[in-house]
């Protein structure tokens, strides 16, 4: 007892927050009369979102710091891809508070704290230097995950895309436990930084082919996990199938915490294994399978998305070509490999999550999906016409807005990696230019079209989560600077991301 009252345990206040919410949550659930309105919990929910959020940020300022032999950590990337899961998060539940009029979810206490344990196995994920939390982490995501996408009980297309969801990614955790049983059977540990030194003292032939056939394991099953091509077949159906909000989760927070198990699993131990006689790392030796699958995944989505007539499937292909953008630094590593990505999650975050509070207003109203519900919608809603305009700009990447900043910081740091990397920029650029058919089509029917009903009347919680997402669009857009000082300011990855986790 003396010994586990010694550990820094306020390193984990913002997961004990979490915790304490949804558990709070499952027992007034349970308890509650049945006449006593379970949405109200969801006030419950969003507040701690904001705490958690709010313990995190007091904690800036604590250096590089672990418990329990570094199996929780917290550093200067937990911090700052934290900030950007629960900056999700408390958007997220601002637009679950508004349920749709048909195919409601009856179920809505179950609804609010499952949010909550998805979100804690994502925030588990970023502070976990060892194989187990890191699974336990992203297990509890993707257990939760399968529960909101299928519970609208009596929908028929929430049933079926929550039964893809978990063949699929079974599918996908059992590959990547396969490649993590590899790592662990080399050298006898789980914990990612004892990895990383047995590693670096040298690898032999045979264990190079093993190493590489680990890699390639790893990669694929968490590629499920992010929708990338020829591993996104299960995202339309799962993204149309879901409740609006759920999509909204998947698509931002669910699919960033995917990447950020990425960063920890490859940064910490491929690129510290030396190949070629010292002259360079497994990872940068194996860049090119990761070049390709970036390459597909851009090129996939962007055209497969040009076909589509539901605005859920539409964002789901969008969101498959954006997970080929996010692939491009990490395909062509350099100094502003981090900060470029986490910039551009904050940017997709902000501008995925802002379009869904909408199409989430706009399908409510309507009781459709697909896209003529932005029909008009300049004549019934002229501000929100505008918001949305805003996100579909950033989306397509036009200057003035945070998703155009964040493209050109990526394709600026390609360069800065190495000048002869031209083939990806390249198809990043083309699949760009692609993309504008599909999200101006959306501006078509906004701004030219003839008005489908009267004046549009959204809930007070998706104009907030609208007008935040907004207006942080814009300012990162046109002062990007504030969000970059934010990073280099508070989260010091070269100082601490290889923080060995002693107490």
């Amino acid at each position: 007892m003396q010994t586990l009252l010694s550990l820094h345990w306020g390193l984990m206040m913002p997961e004990f927050i979490i915790v304490g919410a949804a558990i709070l949550l499952s027992l007034l659930d349970l308890f509650l009369k049945d006449t006593w309105g379970r949405k109200h919990l969801a006030y419950v929910a969003l507040g701690a979102v904001v705490l958690s959020l709010v313990s995190l940020v007091m904690l800036y300022g604590e250096p590089a710091g672990g418990i329990l032999n570094g199996t929780f950590v917290l550093d200067g990337f937990a911090k700052a891809f934290k900030t950007i899961l629960l900056a999700g998060a408390a958007l997220v539940f601002l637009l679950a508070m508004s349920d749709t009029r048909e195919k409601s979810i009856t179920d809505t206490g179950e609804y609010y704290y499952l949010f909550l344990t998805a979100l804690l196995g994502a925030m588990f994920m970023t502070s976990s230097d060892d194989m187990i939390t890191l699974f336990v982490g992203l297990e509890l995501l993707s257990l939760s995950s399968f529960i909101l996408v299928g519970i609208r009980k009596k929908h028929t297309g929430s049933n079926e895309a929550a039964m893809k969801y978990i063949i699929n990614s079974g599918i996908a955790t059992a590959i990547t436990l396969f490649g993590m049983s590899y790592l662990y059977g080399l050298t006898g540990t789980t914990n990612v930084l004892e990895m990383r030194a047995i590693f670096a003292q040298g690898v032999s032939g045979d264990i190079e082919l093993l190493l590489s056939l680990a890699f390639l394991l790893t990669f694929v099953g968490l590629s499920f996990k992010l929708a990338t091509a020829p591993f996104h077949m299960w995202a339309p159906d799962v993204y149309q199938g879901a409740a609006t909000p759920v999509t909204a989760f998947l698509g931002t927070v669910s699919k960033l915490a995917g990447f950020v198990i990425i960063l920890r699993i490859f940064l910490m131990i491929f690129a510290g294994i030396p190949v070629k006689e010292g002259t360079e790392s497994l990872l940068t030796n194996m860049q090119i399978y990761i070049a390709v699958l970036a390459a597909i995944t851009m090129i996939v989505g962007n055209t497969v998305a040009l076909k589509q007539q539901n605005v859920k499937r539409m964002f789901a292909y969008s969101g498959i070509a954006h997970a080929g953008y996010l692939l491009v630094p990490f395909a062509t590593l350099s100094s502003f490999t981090l900060d470029s990505m986490w910039f551009y999650m904050l940017a997709y975050l902000l501008m995925n999550i802002g379009a869904f509070a909408i199409i989430h207003g706009l399908s409510r109203e309507s009781g459709r999906e697909n896209l003529g519900i932005f029909a008009g919608l300049y004549k019934r809603s002229p501000v929100t016409a505008v918001m949305m305009t805003i996100f579909i700009l950033s989306l397509a990447g036009i200057p003035g807005t945070a998703g155009f900043i964040g493209k050109v910081n990526i394709f600026l740091g390609v360069f800065a990696g190495n000048a002869s990397n031209y083939v990806l920029p390249a198809i990043m650029m083309a699949t760009t230019v692609i993309s504008f058919v599909y999200y101006f089509r959306i501006l078509q029917l906004m701004f030219f079209r003839s008005s489908e009903g009267e004046k549009l009347s959204m809930p007070i919680n998706l104009q907030t989560a609208a007008i935040l997402c907004a207006v942080f669009t814009i300012v990162l857009g046109i002062l990007p600077e504030l969000g970059y000082a934010f990073f280099y300011e508070n989260f010091p990855f070269a100082k601490d991301f290889f923080y060995n986790g002693e107490n």
